[in-house]
């Protein structure tokens, strides 16, 4: 294999690498990924070392004689498994068919989110608040003030990303705003389990799927990746609770 032939091969490993990084995949399944792709298309190994912010990959010819290593910073993106299984059938596919390193490139420039309608995910946002609410416990009107508070803060998240706002100060918006909204239930009577309202309405902006993957990647020895997601998971859970304060202080609302 020639210096530039690995080179292509290199660049497309990583590309796919790269993807799922800043899809949610977890740390294991990345390397396992690039592995996998790496014999398919013909190269000796592939050596990996992951970040939270960027991928180190290098790839041995020839006997591990040759070798070519590229960095790509990952930049962050909203959490898409379905981009993730995309990518794991490319490889499987180039596994299965022996198929070039060309038709990789051309398979993961293929690879698109397929986005949800907006206002589709605002109103499922809304119904799972509020159902939430109505599991621990509230009553009719308490679902409906849920329902109504969760489905304008998911707007307004849905806002902010298109504004591409900081994910930290929008979480905190989106907290204030599910808040100050369900603090309604606190200022008039409208139902007999206003907590269970305030508690329910920023369920939407628990960052579960980092919490997971962050304890995944330690547990299988990525100690930094997994650092790295739980540190971003506290900061947004963080900004979450400082828009919560700042709402429940503006309705004079004491205690939760």
């Amino acid at each position: 294999m020639t210096y530039e032939e690995q080179t292509k091969i290199t660049k497309a490993i990583i590309k796919s690498a790269v993807m799922m990084l800043e899809y949610g995949a977890e740390s294991k399944l990345i390397e396992k990924t690039a592995q996998r792709l790496g014999q398919a298309l013909g190269v000796d190994s592939v050596e990996i070392s992951l970040i939270p912010s960027a991928i180190v990959l290098s790839t041995l010819t020839n006997k591990k004689t040759q070798s070519v290593t590229t960095t790509r910073r990952a930049h962050h993106k909203p959490i898409n498994m379905s981009i993730v299984c995309d990518v794991q059938q490319v490889c499987i596919d180039t596994e299965k068919n022996h198929f070039d390193v060309d038709y990789v490139i051309d398979a993961l420039r293929q690879i698109q989110p397929n986005y949800y309608n907006p206002w589709l995910i605002v109103f499922m946002i809304g119904l799972s608040c509020g159902s939430i609410s109505i599991l621990q416990g509230g009553d009719l009107n308490a679902f409906f003030i849920t329902f109504f508070a969760s489905s304008i803060a998911m707007f307004v998240r849905q806002l902010l990303a298109r504004q591409k706002m900081i994910l930290f100060i929008a979480f905190g918006i989106t907290a204030f705003v599910a808040t100050l909204i369900a603090s309604i239930s606190y200022v008039y009577p409208i139902t007999t389990t206003p907590q269970i309202v305030l508690a329910s309405c920023v369920v939407l902006l628990f960052p579960g799927f980092p919490f997971v993957n962050s304890f995944l990647d330690a547990v299988k020895g990525y100690l930094s990746m997994g650092w790295g997601r739980w540190m971003q998971a506290s900061l947004l859970t963080f900004a979450t609770s400082i828009g919560i304060i700042f709402a429940m202080s503006i309705a004079n609302i004491k205690g939760w």
